[in-house]
């Protein structure tokens, strides 16, 4: 059983390119982070029900990766959304964290008509082909048909959480306003700010006001690229918004960079992450996604 304190989760040491860079949804690594650090976090599959999974949108479907307690039906939800490389072993990883905790946790691949993001070995070629492509509105459907899978199958979407790292992390500000069901969200180093485009017309600090339910955000005080002073925004937009966004809280981690919680590379901070992971947990249970 994972304890969230993370005790439990033993780092495995003998990653290499070959036995990781693969295709399957929620397994391998991105090739543009290889090679993959000492530290990363191996959470096992006993008691889960864990793998890929078909999602259907539209008159077609994405893929997804699930994992759940086996044999459970009625579990809370947490959706888990990805940074730019996709749903790969540690996104994979954090869904079954959530899911020793009881959650069925869904971590959908929304980059997928674009691209392989996994594929990848040059992030600058990534963002331009893959993740600068990806409508907003893409992805608040292929979240709300994600939902839809869960409620269909053994989730209590009525308990309702998101969380999402970096790229991942705006998109969980998104949808915590997109969808009113949405009771919690915990957003990690997600952009807050930024010019409006056709394919991203709104960011966070646009929507905010309007949240539904709080907003956890989990911050790094060193991170270049998300200035402190676009917290400030964020956070007096959320001071004149909704009772839910009054509710919102941020945390920042001094001296912390980017990708702080990515525990397969080298941004990795152990302490703010297991901070970030128990204040995750306690979030969700605090505010009905328990």
């Amino acid at each position: 059983m994972l304890r969230s304190d993370l005790d439990s989760l033993t780092p495995t040491r003998d990653f290499t390119r070959r036995g990781f860079v693969q295709t399957a949804v929620g397994s391998g690594f991105a090739a543009a982070v290889l090679p993959v650090s000492a530290q990363t976090i191996t959470t096992d599959t006993a008691g889960l029900t864990a793998g890929e999974i078909k999602i259907p949108v539209g008159g077609s479907h994405i893929p997804g990766y699930r994992a759940a307690p086996a044999g459970k039906t009625g579990l809370p939800v947490i959706l888990v959304l990805s940074e730019i490389f996709g749903v790969h072993e540690h996104i994979a990883d954090v869904a079954r964290r959530f899911a020793k905790l009881g959650y069925l946790a869904i971590a959908p691949e929304l980059f997928v008509r674009q691209g392989d993001a996994k594929a990848y070995s040059d992030i600058t070629k990534l963002m331009s082909e893959v993740v600068s492509k990806v409508p907003d509105e893409q992805v608040l459907g292929d979240l709300d048909a994600t939902v839809a899978w869960a409620k269909a199958n053994g989730g209590d979407t009525a308990r309702l959480g998101v969380t999402g790292f970096c790229w991942g992390g705006r998109q969980a500000w998104l949808y915590a306003a997109h969808n009113p069901g949405v009771k919690a969200t915990v957003a990690w180093y997600g952009r807050l700010v930024g010019a409006a485009s056709p394919l991203t017309p709104k960011q966070p600090v646009d929507v905010a006001a309007k949240l539904s339910g709080p907003v956890l955000g989990l911050y790094g005080g060193a991170d270049a690229g998300i200035p402190l002073d676009t917290i400030d925004k964020m956070k007096a937009v959320l001071a004149s918004g909704s009772a839910a966004a009054k509710r919102s809280e941020f945390v920042v981690y001094p001296d912390t960079p980017h990708a702080f919680n990515a525990d397969y590379r080298p941004s990795y901070r152990k302490e703010a992450a297991e901070d970030g992971w128990k204040r995750a947990v306690a979030w969700f249970k605090a505010n009905g996604v328990a």
